[in-house]
């Protein structure tokens, strides 16, 4: 569990969990100056300017998402449903590829299972390594097996509108809406009514609510450069060093070890595919456009 933690901000005012206790305070004129823009996440220390609390230091981050605005990520929860709306495996192979290269685990939860058996999408993340969880809001179907993931992590859940990621969050954590009223009647009202990041504990750990979050803001918002982007996926990632060739981009080589394991079945050819699409995607955004 992160100490000292900024649980909010919003209009200049930062509010920072200290144990039992919410500070509400404000940042340091240098972070401005350094262009740098505390968020939800970051691990602070906090000074007294008079009777006032300042923010004057913040711990090195271990990532930052820019949408939503938080730091310090663990795992990011991919939520897709079976049907209505109709999973893209594109969207969820970048979002995963994503929170990988900045250090975060990313984790499949699959809603909508009693209307469509969700084997067919798990099967495309068989040998990614990425978990694939199954749940079910209304039985309960999975939930004990994402609590458990929750514990010492800061989490966050993104899913398009219809995937049921609302509901699913109030049969996860049933405390969120007594947690986020605490906030609320702390932060008070008026000029702190936003749709911002607020971090919450529950299960042990941290869980962002991040209101109007869908994948596909997440999704605009990611570049991975066409070098790095082996990297971000796991089972492309083993191959590494293997090619025949040295800057193998393993997309029509002749000697490629990606394609030779897509071919041996240890890539799934969707993966593999989208792996194509994000590095040709790559290739043609221009450096100064990054």
């Amino acid at each position: 569990m992160l100490d000292n933690y900024i649980v909010k901000g919003i209009g200049g005012f930062y509010y920072v969990r200290t144990g039992a206790e919410l500070v509400e305070c404000k940042a340091k004129g240098i972070f401005r100056k350094k262009r740098i823009v505390p968020v939800a996440g970051d691990v602070v220390r906090l000074e007294r300017e008079g009777a006032c609390a300042v923010i004057a230091e913040i711990e090195p981050r271990k990532n930052v998402f820019v949408r939503p605005p938080v730091a310090n990520v663990d795992q990011l929860f991919i939520v897709v449903s079976t049907v209505q709306p109709v999973p893209s495996t594109l969207v969820i192979d970048k979002l995963s590829a994503i929170a990988v290269e900045k250090g975060a685990e990313p984790v499949i939860l699959i809603t909508k299972i009693d209307l469509s058996d969700p084997a067919e999408i798990a099967a495309c993340y068989a040998h990614s390594g990425i978990a694939v969880v199954p749940v079910n809001a209304a039985t309960g179907e999975g939930l004990d097996a994402v609590r458990a993931r929750l514990s010492g992590k800061l989490s966050v859940f993104c899913g398009n509108s219809g995937v049921g990621k609302s509901t699913l969050l109030g049969a996860l954590l049933p405390e969120h809406t007594l947690e986020t009223g605490e906030i609320s009647q702390k932060l008070g009202r008026g000029r702190h009514t936003t749709r911002e990041v607020v971090l919450y504990e529950s299960c042990g750990g941290l869980v962002a609510d991040t209101p109007g979050f869908a994948s596909l803001e997440m999704e605009r918002v990611g570049f991975i450069a066409k070098e790095n982007l082996q990297f971000a996926f796991p089972e492309i990632e083993r191959c590494f060093g293997k090619c025949k060739f040295t800057g193998c981009s393993h997309t029509v080589e002749k000697g490629c070890a990606v394609r030779q394991a897509l071919e041996n079945g240890d890539i799934d050819r969707t993966r593999y595919e989208s792996y194509v699409t994000l590095y040709n995607e790559a290739k043609a955004v221009k450096e100064w456009e990054r």
